[in-house]
């Protein structure tokens, strides 16, 4: 078998033209395994190299990409778990297994012998491979980079004839390397295992790859956690094995911060099967967690194309939603019917439909003393993100404008210390880069929502957005705003409610809590509540904290200080220790019902 050639056999199919988001530049493995299944299925995929894992599923869930491919395990290596985990996290749907046999190759410059090589680059997965290879050639330095491609490019712009990487064939024709070494993976039967995916489809709606008719072709992949306790793995694998479905990937995990396992799975079958269902039932009753990735044609069945204007459904023209989600004014941020709602990932909290979080702190970072001991009391009293102005946009030029980058250090530190995600409002595109190392979440503040080219360039990160509203903005112009971010690619916006301006004096704002059922309706993303600036007045934040969960949103974001009386900006709603403290009780009593 050659590296090109994939487990399925050949098939005659329709033309179709795709972008397939990969990690890594043209000539890396992913890149490969794509053109040969292309090759095999009758669809052409336009190319689209990502930097990491991540990235690619952004680029998928942020329309720039129709489907996607990730590595989950390897013949050596084991499971790459993080492409199990990303999968997982963003509800991806998967097409296809797809299988490759990796042959590694040492490459170097035209004239270059083993015997003058330094330095080897490669993927480090790829240097782990080859470690019985390496171990001969002890004086040789190992530089793990993003991909192999990447480390074939590198050797050939460096031009040095010591320098060499390992590689698949189709990279060191790209890029004019030659062999030093073949086949040196530990095993000749070296072999990656990767998901083709696509973003989450609504329900009716049909698309462009069709699953296989027959359970017996299909494989289901699953993440679940068990107790630590004897038995418990071996009652939960057994919930499949009285159903007659065979367990034929099985790792592990501890689950930080608890005593729990949490297990990777591919059994053989398809979730829409009878007994299938019956074994879910089950499992469910020895799982403390468990979560479907999903259903996909195994290597053997591979996942059958048609064109676009051919599909249908209910014998009626399907609308694809490449298509119908160009006509409307958002199309990346509208919920279509069935569509499951987006979850966010922050740091460890996720935000996603039937949680509701906890999000505190100060409104700007005063001293290392204030913040310090505001993070360590909401961290023990329910908070789970701490939020903290380091720059602070005000309205008159001689208020306190923040503590600037000294501030981001102490609140990424204090972070730190509590393990809470940090989340801080970004005021311009020259701070962008240099706050995407320290925070977990980017804010844009009420201010700022309409400043396109700061939403473009947060859109740009992989790192998640709050997005407020502005005090005089519609709910439409808000759901604009979230569109800049997802059109560059960034799927991970939070939209926050914070009060609007209205004739009404008796408050700051005007929170508009009715936002919040409207935005369930509209979008699929995530809604946060601001009360502390809704109201501006401290007495009166903690009803507004109740209804914001009684009405569905997913969390609540508030101000907290030691001493508001001495507080350098917003005093009049800052929340003492006790306010915040009977909030957190108030809240534990509220139902939370979402629909």
């Amino acid at each position: 078998m050659t590296t090109a050639q994939t487990q399925a056999p050949a098939t005659a199919t329709p033309a179709l033209t795709m972008t397939a988001a990969f990690e890594g530049i043209e000539g890396a493995y992913s890149h490969v395994v794509l053109e040969a299944y292309a090759g095999r299925r009758g669809v052409t995929f336009e190319p689209l190299g990502c930097p990491t894992f991540r990235a690619v599923a952004h680029a998928v869930l942020g329309g720039r990409a129709d489907v996607g491919l990730l590595p989950i395990d390897n013949a050596i290596a084991g499971t790459i778990r993080e492409g199990y985990d990303i999968l997982a996290e963003y509800e991806l749907d998967p097409l296809a297994e797809i299988t490759l046999r990796l042959e590694h190759r040492l490459v170097g410059l035209p004239g270059a012998t083993l015997e003058g090589v330094r330095e080897i680059e490669s993927h480090a997965i790829v240097l782990a491979e080859c470690g019985r290879f390496l171990a001969s050639l002890p004086d040789v330095k190992r530089v793990p980079v993003g991909d192999t491609a990447i480390a074939a490019r590198n050797v050939a712009a460096a031009k040095d004839p010591s320098h060499a990487a390992i590689c698949s064939k189709e990279a060191a024709e790209r890029y004019g390397l030659v062999e030093l070494a073949g086949s040196i993976a530990d095993h000749p039967d070296n072999t990656t295992r990767f998901l083709l995916f696509r973003a989450p489809v609504a329900a009716g709606v049909a698309a462009e790859f069709e699953p296989a008719a027959s359970g017996a072709d299909r494989k289901t992949s699953l993440v679940f956690s068990v107790a630590d306790k004897p038995g418990a793995l071996a009652r939960s694998l057994d919930a499949f094995g009285k159903h007659g479905l065979n367990v034929s990937k099985l790792d592990s995990k501890s689950r930080l911060g608890t005593s729990e396992f949490a297990f990777y799975a591919d059994i053989d079958g398809d979730v829409r099967e009878e007994r299938f269902a019956d074994a879910l039932q089950d499992l469910k009753e020895y799982t403390s967690s468990l979560h479907i990735i999903g259903s996909y044609d195994a290597g053997t069945a591979p996942a059958r194309v048609r064109r676009a204007i051919d599909v249908v459904v209910d014998n009626a023209p399907a609308v694809v939603p490449s298509v119908s989600k160009q006509k409307q004014n958002f199309p990346k941020v509208t919920r279509e019917p069935g569509q499951p709602r987006s979850k966010v990932r922050v740091g460890n909290v996720v935000l996603e439909d039937g949680t509701f979080i906890i999000a505190a702190g100060p409104c700007s970072v005063e001293s290392r003393e204030q913040l310090f001991a505001v993070a360590h009391e909401i961290r023990d009293h329910g908070a789970v993100m701490m939020r903290g102005g380091a720059f602070k946009p005000r309205t008159s030029p001689y208020a306190f404008q923040g503590m600037g980058w000294e501030g981001l250090a102490l609140l990424a530190e204090a972070g730190r210390e509590t393990g809470m995600p940090i989340v801080s409002e970004v005021m311009s595109i020259d701070q962008v880069e240099r706050m995407g190392q320290s925070v977990d979440m980017y804010q844009i503040g009420a201010r700022n929502m309409q400043n396109f080219d700061l939403l473009k360039a947060v859109g740009k990160t992989q790192i998640p957005v709050l997005l407020k509203r502005g005090m005089s903005a519609s709910l439409d112009e808000l759901l604009s705003a979230a569109e800049y971010i997802l059109s560059e690619g960034n799927p991970d916006v939070v939209l926050c409610e914070r009060g609007i301006r209205t004739f009404e004096t008796a408050t700051r704002n005007t929170l508009d809590l009715s936002a919040v059922a409207v935005l369930r309706e509209k979008t699929h993303l995530p809604i946060m509540v601001d009360p502390s600036h809704g109201v501006g007045v401290r007495r009166w934040i903690r009803p507004l904290c109740r209804a914001a969960k009684a009405v569905g949103a997913n969390g609540i974001l508030i101000e907290v200080h030691p001493n508001p009386a001495v507080a350098k900006s917003d005093a009049e709603q800052a929340l003492t220790f006790q306010d915040y403290e009977d909030i957190v009780a108030d809240l534990a009593r509220i139902p939370f019902i979402q629909d």
